[in-house]
């Protein structure tokens, strides 16, 4: 049974190993899990036909957008958050889930506060979007932070300093500090955090990103993406497990 992950650069990827050890603890000796780089989402039709055997998979930057075409149909989250990180083989058709979301709100749930409700989220990529959808399921309010902002419920950078002091959870998706860049960070002015902030950064290498170490520093509370991940992965196991 084999199953894998799709991206541009997957060196330092968590998925591999996490499903090789998790398929070593069942037993589940004839279980495989491989990297799939891309260099363009137009190779995946040809990936495909060249693993006949492929079960499953998992999908990560840059692709979990522009993927939806290429498949044959969506679960009602994946529509409706427009993104893709799971894909499993259903009766012979490639159907796109959307994990990231569950992952990400029982992974910060635990962490909110009261007067945490109202939140800043860097990026407007999938993930973002994942994370604005579990927002929404959890009645918080949010802002997209670009450095292209579109349309209402997006702002710059700028304005999203200004806006800190008031909305008490930052959120990064954005892939800006992962390593090996790891003094980068997203340029948003954080000289408004205190302790009743929380800084949740999706990244998890380093597990302490150049924006959580300033956040620490100022004294709000910080988590960074591992959790959200290992949830996700479950999540992502259950779909393929189901069909």
């Amino acid at each position: 049974m084999k199953f894998g992950l799709i991206g541009k650069s997957l060196k330092h990827s968590f998925s591999q190993n996490y499903f090789q050890g998790k398929f070593a603890t069942l037993g589940l000796s004839h279980y495989r899990y491989e990297n799939f780089e891309l260099n363009g989402i137009g190779e995946l039709p040809a990936l495909l036909l060249n693993h006949p055997g492929l079960k499953g998979y998992n999908v990560t930057f840059p692709f979990k957008e522009v993927i939806i075409p290429f498949l044959d149909g969506l679960s009602p989250d994946a529509k409706a958050i427009g993104a893709v990180n799971t894909v499993v083989k259903h009766k012979g058709q490639w159907i796109g889930h959307n994990t990231d979301w569950w992952g990400f709100k029982e992974s910060i749930d635990p962490l909110l506060s009261v007067h945490q409700q109202r939140c800043l989220v860097l990026g407007s990529g999938g993930a973002a979007k994942a994370v604005a959808y579990a927002l929404d399921q959890m009645g918080m309010t949010h802002l997209l932070v670009s450095r292209t902002p579109k349309g209402s419920g997006q702002i710059g950078y700028l304005e999203a300093g200004q806006l800190l002091e008031d909305h008490r959870v930052l959120i990064n998706t954005t892939p800006r500090g992962t390593y090996p860049a790891v003094e980068d960070r997203p340029p948003i002015e954080l000289y408004h955090l205190s302790e009743e902030h929380l800084v949740y950064d999706l990244i998890y290498n380093p597990a302490k990103t150049a924006l959580l170490k300033e956040a620490e520093f100022r004294g709000a509370q910080i988590a960074n993406g591992l959790k959200m991940l290992e949830l996700q992965a479950e999540k992502a196991w259950e779909i393929w497990n189901e069909l």
